[in-house]
């Protein structure tokens, strides 16, 4: 169920793992969640038996269709996010691409009954504007507990690509 925190039963906090998506360029992949206004990272919920890392690499293809080895991600770790909910986040750079090419193959039905994708809509955003384009809650994260500019650094160093 849950354990007992001062006469209170607690919930069983679940668990989602995402890729952040860094360009050259100090810019963030962003994916727009369907029917609101929020944009966010590529993430999403562990099925049964499954790992942190192949749980983001799975949801990051079905959110934008693209691809990663497990060698090109750099685990940041385990991040407290919300009452409920904690986050186990990955780091990649890649070179500039044309967001607009991304596609979500995972769907939900609306209220109306109609299905849709996830996410419907990808941008890269500057690193100075991010905490702008996200929910509260994922803006503080990647921009107050989170240096994008320091993780673009170590991605760069890691990798041995410099921008020219």
């Amino acid at each position: 169920m849950g354990q007992r925190l001062r006469g209170r039963i607690a919930a069983v906090k679940s668990l989602s793992a995402g890729i952040l998506i860094l360009n050259p360029q100090a810019e963030l992949l962003l994916c727009h969640a369907t029917g609101t206004v929020d944009w966010d990272i590529p993430k999403g919920g562990l099925d049964a038996g499954e790992t942190t890392l192949a749980a983001a690499i799975r949801e990051t293809a079905e959110e934008t269709g693209l691809h990663f080895a497990p060698d090109e991600l750099l685990d940041l770790g385990h991040f407290g996010y919300r009452p409920a909910k904690d986050l186990h986040l990955y780091a990649t750079l890649r070179e500039r691409f044309d967001a607009g090419q991304c596609r979500c193959s995972s769907h939900f039905t609306d209220l109306w009954g109609r299905r849709r994708p996830e996410m419907d809509g990808y941008e890269w955003v500057l690193f100075e504007r991010v905490h702008r384009r996200c929910a509260r809650r994922m803006g503080g994260l990647l921009t107050q507990r989170l240096s994008l500019a320091q993780l673009l650094r170590q991605l760069q160093e890691r990798t041995g690509w410099v921008h020219s």
